[in-house]
């Protein structure tokens, strides 16, 4: 079983940067992992934000952080990133780190169904 654990959350004024790291531990997720991140803000259900694949390294954005928001990983460090850049007051929420063993696609990608291991998250908080 894999466990994840974000990090990197805080309070940011708009326009401003913060990179959003994800530990996995209990087995290495290089290999045979899909990627995400997720979140979900006050009263809203949790939406897809980013995904990379595990093998070409392929990513996938939600159309309202694209541009501004990076996917990578550090398979050395068992890693996962999520580098946000410009935010602004609506990216604000709690985001989760999630990964799984299936293929996405670009049809499929943003299905939390997709994703067995989930992180507890970290909340993002974004002044205007």
């Amino acid at each position: 079983q894999v466990q994840l654990a974000e990090s990197g959350g805080g309070l940011v004024q708009a326009g401003g940067s913060l990179r959003l790291s994800c530990a996995a531990s209990g087995r290495t997720i290089s290999t045979y992992y899909s990627k995400a991140w997720f979140r979900q803000a006050p009263g809203k259900e949790r939406e897809a934000v980013a995904a990379i694949t595990w093998n070409s390294g392929r990513t996938y954005y939600a159309d309202s952080v694209k541009g501004r928001f990076t996917i990578s990983r550090d398979n050395r460090r068992n890693t996962v990133y999520l580098q946000m850049n410009s935010l602004k007051p609506e990216d604000t929420a709690v985001y989760y780190c999630a990964v799984g063993s299936r293929t996405i696609l670009d049809s499929n990608w943003s299905d939390l169904d997709l994703y067995g291991n989930w992180g507890q998250g970290t909340q993002l908080t974004v002044s205007s």
